[in-house]
């Protein structure tokens, strides 16, 4: 008897294990089916097993902007910060504007920034561009009647080596001052075709002159070669230009590549600019086939840009419904259009902001 009961607990055992190995196992089946029905066409390995070699997926920290000054024995300031990814180079010639040009220089200020970037410096404009591209950087340069800045954007890695690039000495090859004198005019006739543009050459006009340097517009085409090689011998100068570099992470080292690159660059002093008194006024521009009335008041802005910046939201807050708040080098003001019907009402609007 004792020998049966042995018998038959041996029997519970070996049936429980055997359950339980069953339990076990259709378990583990349906949670490999669920993981495979998961991941679908992928296989049952973590990701770091499946693809070796991943970067991490979690992103480094961010930082807070270091900006690092330094002005050069040559009159040029370098300004960098080390946050940026990217590295945007920008050389700006604070004289270099059409408020700069004396009354026979009209216009060259606008066929000078059609000249970025051509031939100089014993480089012909393919290697300059070829140069630039071959680094995958993009050019720009902008201009205005309150200086010039030309630049690029590239990888931090690259910058560097470009940057020499943005002094070049304009040797004004015949071709390069032709097609600069083409591209002017080109941007000429589109000035003269949009009405925001015109607008803002007949706020200068009335604020300081139309025959100021900074009344006059800066959209002028005509000018001579001996006007736009004088202009730029005398404006385009490191005494006095700003150089901004931004995802710098050694500063000294890059002061000290700049210093290098830009050694043979024009270092002259500044010539003193014409200057132009704020005087106040009224311009008008009779337009009527367009059948929309373009208003603007301003007032003579402070020099310092925080500054305008919160005047300008200020009057943006105070401003009624269709005025909107503008700013300019040395000028803020609101601005408002309708249809020329009813031009008095928003006139009678910017006065109230």
């Amino acid at each position: 008897r004792n020998a049966d009961i042995l018998l038959s607990l041996e029997l519970i055992r070996t049936m429980a294990s055997l359950t339980l190995g069953r339990v076990s196992s259709a378990v583990s089946r349906r949670a490999a089916a669920r993981t495979a029905a998961g991941r679908e066409f992928s296989t049952m390995l973590s990701i770091s097993e499946e693809f070796p070699g991943l970067p991490s997926t979690t992103p480094t920290a961010a930082k807070a902007s270091s900006a690092s000054v330094t002005a050069l024995s040559n009159g040029l300031t370098v300004v960098t910060e080390d946050a940026s990814s990217t590295s945007t180079i920008s050389l700006t010639y604070p004289g270099a504007g059409s408020s700069g040009e004396s009354a026979s220089e009209a216009g060259a200020a606008l066929a000078n920034k059609c000249l970025a970037f051509k031939s100089g410096s014993g480089l012909s404009s393919v290697v300059i561009l070829r140069n630039i591209e071959d680094d995958g950087a993009t050019p720009f340069v902008t201009a205005g009647r309150k200086g010039v800045t030309v630049g690029f954007t590239a990888a931090p890695d690259k910058a560097v080596r470009l940057v020499p690039l943005l002094a070049t000495d304009c040797s004004f090859e015949k071709w390069d001052v032709r097609d600069a004198k083409k591209f002017a005019a080109t941007e000429v006739g589109l000035a003269n075709s949009d009405a925001q543009l015109t607008l803002t050459d007949q706020i200068y006009a009335a604020a300081y002159g139309a025959q100021s340097p900074m009344g006059r517009p800066y959209y002028t085409d005509g000018a001579t070669t001996d006007s736009i090689i004088s202009f730029r011998e005398r404006t385009y100068t490191l005494n006095g230009a700003v150089l901004a570099a931004t995802g710098v992470s050694d500063h000294e080292s890059f002061v000290r590549a700049v210093e290098e690159g830009f050694s043979e660059a024009n270092a002259e002093a500044p010539a003193e600019a014409p200057s132009s008194g704020y005087m106040g006024g009224e311009a008008r521009l009779s337009a009527p086939s367009t059948g929309f009335a373009h208003v603007a008041l301003a007032f003579e802005g402070p020099a310092s840009s925080p500054l305008i910046n919160v005047l300008k939201h200020c009057l943006a807050l105070s401003s009624a419904e269709g005025v909107s708040a503008f700013s300019a080098p040395g000028l803020i003001g609101v601005y408002g259009g309708a249809a020329s019907a009813g031009g008095s009402p928003v006139a009678d609007a910017l006065f109230s902001a």
